[in-house]
């Protein structure tokens, strides 16, 4: 009788290998909360000196234009974008104010010369050359913002807030340079100073200004 052939019996199923990779680890969703923040964007005084210092520059208010890129660079040391920018524009207009005639004539002049003087601790001269430069121009917003400073540093808080708001309805912009400005380090804690650069200013409203700012002199 031929012999039959036995088919091999299969391993129980937990002998059984297999040529299959496990099984990926499922993918987890992040919660909405959990996403990255996209990197905030520069600070908006800063943004606001460096373009009132641009505007200046191009018309040539170097005095202006200095001002502004030196309160940005002393203000906001995080901000390297703006900062390489401002500080080559900074050194442009220094050197060009150092070519200003000795004598200052021109409104212009004379504020170049207050703002030298102030910045030199010569306060007094600072002061006369901004109120010879209102007598001519009444609304002159760096000559007021220069009697503010003046003031402030003497400590003289009421006197330096109202030249503060003269030149704030003249030039409103000028409030983000007010803010970092080390010379207003005195009002600084005092309740009308941030009321006054947070209010809302018109620069229509310094034409109403020129008759009393003539009269204080």
């Amino acid at each position: 009788m031929p012999k039959t052939s036995r088919r091999p019996e299969r391993p129980p199923a937990a002998a059984q290998v297999t040529s299959k990779s496990p099984k990926s680890a499922p993918t987890v969703a992040m919660p909405p909360h959990a996403a990255v923040a996209p990197a905030p964007g520069p600070n908006r005084d800063a943004v606001s000196l460096f373009q009132r210092g641009m505007e200046a520059l191009q018309r040539h208010r170097y005095t202006d234009a200095a001002s502004a890129f030196r309160s940005l660079v002393d203000g906001f040391p995080a901000e390297r974008a703006l900062l390489d920018r401002a500080r080559v524009y900074l050194e442009l207009c220094e050197r060009e104010l150092r070519r200003q005639p000795q004598k200052p004539g021109t409104p212009e002049e004379k504020v170049t010369a207050a703002t030298a003087a102030l910045n030199d601790g010569r306060d007094e001269e600072a002061e006369e050359l901004a109120h010879s430069v209102l007598d001519e121009s009444p609304d002159h917003d760096l000559a007021l913002y220069l009697l503010a400073a003046v003031h402030a540093r003497r400590g003289e808080s009421d006197t330096a807030l109202e030249w503060l708001g003269r030149a704030l309805e003249v030039s409103p912009d000028v409030s983000a340079q007010a803010r970092h400005d080390a010379d207003f380090e005195s009002l600084r804690d005092l309740e009308p100073f941030r009321q006054l650069l947070d209010a809302p200013f018109s620069a229509q409203s310094g034409a109403r200004r020129k008759s009393a700012a003539r009269s204080d002199r």
